[in-house]
């Protein structure tokens, strides 16, 4: 008998409030789960391995590209999904690919504007028990079961990264880029922070609480870019190329 959880039709967790609490497993479930034999172990890593140069493979040759972070939740009536297909037009415009998480909301706007401006866009979707569907401005699309292996990709690729409001996967993949950063696992690429009025309380939180607290140094504040405005977002990303390329 299969013992696993039956999905119910829902689109998201926060729909049912006990699907929210417990959502079903998945395969990072079972590998983080602790130890098991070892040669389920060994399969696992196969499998990991496997989705690893699947991914390289499709990547290869994408040309200049920039990754656009940012929430599922917002719609196409949204002003930030509207940012977001304005700042991929522009991206597209300039000559980059636009790179998301190939999902809805933020990611679905910055993919649809790189198709309109004649760009590549590119999703890189997680499978998740919710079910993320790719959304349909997609030209090329891989698709991951484990979220370090997607993170790899929308970080291995990419010129600059542009982070549009969204939540605590939004977070995660701003704070990891900027890590990388810091402790120089990846060139100094610019991190561009969309929508002041959201972003601003964690701004003040970085100034007031971690540097006040000299628990990151003040320079960590260099690796960010603010800004609302899509021409300037090119403006920051053709700087630091030069820069990089000694320019």
């Amino acid at each position: 008998m299969n013992n696993e959880p039956t999905k119910p039709d829902l689109q998201t967790p926060d729909e049912c409030c006990d699907w929210g609490k417990h959502p079903p497993k998945g395969s990072e479930h079972h590998l983080l789960k602790g130890p098991r034999l070892r040669r389920q172990e060994l399969y696992t890593a196969i499998n990991i391995f496997i989705e690893f140069i699947r991914g390289f493979r499709k990547l290869h040759f994408i040309g200049p590209c920039v990754t656009v972070f940012g929430s599922a939740r917002f719609e196409e009536d949204n002003e930030y999904y509207q940012l977001a297909q304005a700042v991929g037009m522009k991206l597209a415009q300039a000559g980059y690919a636009t790179m998301t998480g190939g999902g809805p909301g933020i990611m679905e706007a910055a993919n649809r504007g790189a198709r309109d401006g004649g760009g590549l866009s590119i999703g890189c979707n997680i499978e998740l028990p919710m079910e993320q569907h790719p959304n349909p401005y997609l030209d090329l699309f891989v698709d991951f079961k484990y979220f370090f292996v997607r993170k790899v990709m929308l970080v291995k690729y990419s010129d600059a990264f542009v982070v549009m409001p969204g939540g605590l996967g939004t977070l995660d993949e701003v704070f990891e880029t900027a890590v990388l950063i810091q402790t120089g696992k990846i060139e100094r690429f610019p991190i561009i922070i969309m929508g002041k009025d959201f972003w601003g309380p964690m701004e003040n939180f970085i100034n007031e609480s971690l540097i006040a607290n000299q628990t990151v140094n003040p320079e960590v504040m260099d690796l960010f870019h603010m800004t609302d405005d899509p021409c300037e977002v090119i403006e920051i990303i053709a700087k630091a190329q030069a820069k990089l390329n000694g320019d």
